[in-house]
């Protein structure tokens, strides 16, 4: 660890004051500001993708990553990975993928003098980042095996419990094309991704570069430019950052009003099938801050709920027939929603 990451984690947030807090968000957020920077030098034309991964990772939550085939979703984790030092692995998910595939095991072993006794090993999740690719390739018993690592960071296997190493997070890719073979997350696992992350194509500047980037003579791998102990660190800092209670009821407001109970909108009431958690509250009040933290901001704003409102939402909400029927869709209500209660 370099002198300069050694100090950032021996400052104690829990006894900060706000002078000293700003000065912390003001470092972290040029520290992190490189670390998107050497990101993007890999990942072309993807800045608003990179942004809202970054911020998922620095609200201590788990991404889902949705694109078609070709758009470096892959390299995206992996250039993640490398540049904040974390450990990162690898699952492909299969329709023949296990649970033990994915947690571990027990094996019976029998030592020199006779005795028998079971012995775990450890699978693939016991990482800093996991990279969960095509996950709804899997069948859903193997995707409930993520479950109870993406919310408590532990896994218990024959009633042991085994804790995960700090910082983890699962950033999960999807193809939104494929169905063949495939099986819908189902909605408690879609609640604990803290943002659903859509990659779309780059623009022609952006593809002019990558092909010239990629194709001409060696690329240069990524290099590290954080650690883990820094990220822990600075997501501490995320949870001291102060909110406004303007933000605060914003933030209520919009996820409220997204679901059909008796005070909704005539729209949601008769598109909407089911809406936000209250998990969503919480994933906004984490990631406004982390989005405040990356651009050097003391106190987020609600222009950061409104520009995080799709990846926070879209996949907290789902329409019934007669939205489908009439061609509606998640980001025409989103969009509804933010106009009438931001």
């Amino acid at each position: 660890m370099s002198t300069e990451a050694e100090r950032i984690m021996s400052i104690n947030t829990n006894n900060m004051d706000a002078a000293q807090a700003e000065a912390l968000t003001e470092e972290l957020g040029d520290r992190f500001g490189k670390a998107r920077e050497a990101i993007s030098g890999f990942i072309f034309g993807q800045k608003t993708v990179v942004d809202q991964v970054l911020i998922t990772l620095l609200a201590g939550g788990n991404g889902l990553l949705i694109g078609v085939p070709g758009l470096a979703k892959t390299r995206l984790v992996d250039t993640f990975g490398t540049v904040l030092g974390m450990d990162t692995k690898r699952i492909q998910f299969t329709p023949d993928l296990m649970p033990a595939d994915i947690v571990g095991s027990e094996v019976l072993e029998e030592s020199d003098d006779g005795r028998r006794a079971f012995r775990f090993i450890k699978g693939p999740v016991f990482c800093q980042l996991l990279m969960a690719d095509e996950i709804n390739r899997a069948s859903p018993r193997t995707q409930s095996a993520l479950l109870q690592s993406m919310q408590e960071r532990y896994v218990t296997v024959a009633g042991q419990r085994y804790d995960l190493p700090k910082p983890f997070h699962v950033l999960a890719t999807q193809n939104p094309l494929e169905q063949e073979g495939t099986y819908p997350l189902p909605e408690a696992q879609l609640d604990r991704f803290l943002m659903q992350v859509d990659v779309g194509y780059p623009d022609r500047e952006a593809e002019n570069l990558m092909l010239m980037r990629t194709t001409v003579g060696d690329e240069k791998p990524p290099q590290p430019v954080l650690n883990p102990e820094t990220l822990i660190k600075a997501q501490a800092l995320v949870r001291r950052l102060p909110v406004g209670e303007k933000v605060v009821q914003a933030i209520l407001g919009l996820v409220r009003s997204g679901r059909p109970d008796e005070g909704a909108s005539d729209t949601v009431r008769n598109f909407v099938a089911w809406g936000p958690s209250p998990r969503a509250s919480q994933a906004f009040m984490l990631a406004i801050r982390a989005r405040a933290l990356i651009e050097g901001r003391f106190a987020p704003s609600i222009d950061d709920v409104v520009a995080l409102a799709h990846p926070i939402l879209r996949h907290r909400m789902a329409l019934n027939f007669s939205a489908r029927a009439e061609g509606a869709t998640i980001r025409q209500v989103i969009d509804g929603l933010c106009q009438a209660y931001l």
